[in-house]
C-alpha cells in the first residue's frame, strides 16, 4: 500500500481552480477549495504516478505515469 502523505500543504492554486470552474459556467463551493477532498485526490494521483515510476526503475515521474 502506498504511503500516505503526512503533509497538509495545499498542492493547488485555489484561485486557479475557482477560475476554471467558473469558466465552465459553475460556481465553486467553499468545500471544494477549503476541504481536503481535492488535495487528497491530487495526492492520490501523484502517489500512483510515483509508484509507477519506481516500478519502472525510474526516479523521475513522467507524464505517462499520470
Amino acid at each position: 500500500m502506498a504511503k500516505k502523505a503526512a503533509t497538509t500543504d495545499v498542492l493547488f492554486v485555489k484561485s486557479k481552480v475557482r477560475d476554471y470552474i467558473k469558466s465552465k459556467g459553475c460556481n465553486t463551493s467553499g468545500d471544494v477549495i477549503d476541504g481536503p477532498a481535492l488535495n487528497s485526490a491530487i495526492v492520490a494521483i501523484l502517489d500512483a504516478a510515483i509508484g509507477r515510476a519506481k516500478a519502472n526503475g525510474r526516479k523521475t515521474v513522467q507524464e505517462k505515469d499520470l
